[in-house]
């Protein structure tokens, strides 16, 4: 008689995914539970699970996505009937005697991520390679590190410590965000910051101490407020975003900015020797809006009588933090970070709470929250040739309607301040400012002092009297996304003439060549002096168009004629 073939451990854990993806238990489009999950639940090694999920891999049944985890395929002609095969060959009866292992079996010591076996072996010069101990690690990928583009919201003591450790593990790319400055009390928990440089940008500091000690790196920073200063398109373009802030609102707003474009981004909290560190990605798991509570959702609901005031009051708080805790998460938050880049799993919507009182460490998970304001991933996004400072509202709104319409709108992120009028004595002001740029105090009434009656909006519908003015002029950052939509269809519009300027990591970059300084002459008397204008967008209703030099008209030229002999 024929001696059976015994299959082996991987084969009958693939034969029992593979029958709860027949059986309904994860659907199509699914994410498989977290590897420690079904570790757990088989009593399997790592290793065995991996060779498990590779084998349902090649059949196309689960695809893994980077940085996310496993994910069940569409069942088809092509992998039914070899999920059926799987499933049938790893009798149920097979998995109950074997799938639970003996302790025994587990490997001592320490657990690995697997090695890269394409990988190359490379033996480093340490003296001459700052980064060459990482080789060492099976799985590091040079590459992939030094091409990573990591934006950093945040550089004060938690930000200060993320910054340290991608720029000490050579991560190419760094953006830094941070809205206030340095101050003595940074300097008992931020280590790159000196008291010489108090009132200086904390950004720019921070950007400045990370391309000294690592000169190898790329570095671009921002003063300014995240939730309004940085362009969508600057969001798009990283690979990560690791969040240091010390506001609800604030997330809130990065979270929101990361799910359109479709973003990961690392999130990390300190107060005292308390912390937390989480990891979110668009489309798995609950996001940082779903983790509220009711509570928190209420005060973030919450209108003053004046919503300037409810402006200021998200710029104001000071959290007591210490080193020690900054350290702790920050190292999370970087090797979450390193994680992603290369494309190792993580655990998005779960939350890893960190208790320094007792060096206690429990990961819990949210739930996810079905109809979450947050989960809405921008579609296709067509990228024009404009800039912010140039653009008006009506070429944009030009645009849409060739697209969508004569009913679309715009709508913008940022709210329009339009005026201010008293109830008292009527006094009213125009204002046509976003209300990052309208303080409280100028709320109040010049006359008689009150505090005076807002009117916001943020659609643009082609009636109104302010249509010349500019994207930039009303609070629309370099390299935005707008939104433009009609009753049924959005549309998304990058500003991609601002790349250049809006995304460089140039800063503190010494130049290769330095053209010589060329001292032209001066103008002479009566000499005739001839200015161009700067090419216009001209819209038509059709197309976009941008006219040569050699279209402009002889209104777009001005002649100007030195007259008094005195100026020279």
């Amino acid at each position: 008689m024929d001696e059976i073939p015994r299959k082996s451990l991987s084969e009958i854990v693939a034969g029992k995914l593979a029958a709860q993806v027949l059986d309904g238990t994860y659907k199509s489009g699914f994410q498989l539970p977290a590897e420690r999950d079904l570790i757990k639940q088989f009593g399997i090694s790592r290793s065995t699970l991996r060779e498990a999920l590779k084998a349902l891999e090649e059949i196309n049944l689960i695809e893994s996505r980077h940085g996310v985890g496993w994910f069940i395929s569409d069942l088809d002609e092509h992998n039914l009937p070899l999920a059926h095969e799987i499933a049938d060959s790893a009798d149920s009866q097979a998995v109950a005697e074997r799938v639970r292992i003996s302790p025994e079996d587990f490997p001592s010591g320490p657990r690995r991520l697997p090695a890269n076996l394409e990988k190359p072996l490379i033996i480093p010069n340490l003296k001459t390679d700052r980064l060459g101990t990482f080789e060492f690690i099976s799985w590091w990928e040079r590459e992939k590190v030094e091409n990573a583009k990591i934006m950093v919201v945040g550089a004060g003591a938690l930000g200060n410590e993320v910054i340290k450790n991608l720029v000490l593990m050579g991560i190419g790319h760094i953006f830094i965000v941070d809205f206030d400055t340095v101050e003595l009390a940074n300097l008992s928990r931020s280590i790159l910051f000196r008291e010489s440089d108090s009132g200086r940008k904390k950004a720019e500091v921070a950007a400045a101490r990370a391309k000294e000690i690592n000169p190898n790196i790329h570095v671009q920073y921002l003063h300014g407020d995240v939730t309004t200063a940085i362009g969508l398109g600057v969001f798009r373009r990283m690979d990560v975003i690791v969040g240091c802030l010390d506001n609800r609102e604030a997330r809130l707003a990065l979270n929101r900015f990361a799910y359109w474009v479709d973003k990961p981004w690392v999130d990390g909290a300190i107060q005292e020797f308390f912390g937390l560190a989480r990891v979110f990605v668009p489309g798995q798991g609950a996001c940082f809006e779903c983790s509220l509570t009711e509570q928190a959702r209420r005060d973030l609901a919450l209108r003053y009588s004046c919503p300037l005031l409810a402006r200021e009051n998200v710029l104001l708080g000071k959290v007591p933090t210490t080193p020690t805790i900054a350290s702790i998460i920050a190292s999370i938050q970087a090797q979450e970070a390193l994680k992603l880049i290369h494309g190792k799993p993580v655990q998005p919507g779960y939350v890893m709470h960190f208790n320094g009182m007792t060096n206690e460490m429990h990961t819990t998970a949210y739930t996810p929250v079905e109809d979450c304001e947050s989960h809405w991933t921008y579609g296709e996004i067509t990228e024009l040739p404009l800039r912010s400072d140039t653009t008006t509202l009506g070429d944009m709104l030009k645009i849409a309607r060739r697209d969508l319409g004569p009913e679309a709108v715009i709508e913008l992120d940022q709210e329009l301040v339009l005026s201010l009028t008293c109830p008292q004595c009527g006094t009213r002001e125009e204002v046509l400012e976003p209300i990052s740029e309208v303080g409280f105090n100028r709320a109040h009434c010049p006359v008689c002092g009150l505090l005076r009656e807002t009117e916001l909006s943020h659609t643009i519908n082609g009636e109104e009297n302010f249509l010349t003015r500019t994207l930039s002029s009303l609070g629309v950052p370099a390299l935005h996304i707008l939104r433009a939509f009609n009753a049924s269809e959005y549309r998304f519009y990058e500003l991609n003439a601002d790349l250049p300027d809006a995304l460089h990591f140039t800063h503190f970059e010494k130049p290769a060549y330095e053209a010589p300084i060329k001292v032209t002459g001066r103008i002479k008397l009566d000499d005739k002096v001839v200015i161009k204008s700067k090419p216009r967008i001209v819209l038509h209703d059709a197309d976009l168009k941008i006219p040569s030099p050699q279209e402009e008209t002889e209104q777009d030229k001005v002649t100007i004629k030195v007259k008094d002999k005195k100026a020279a």
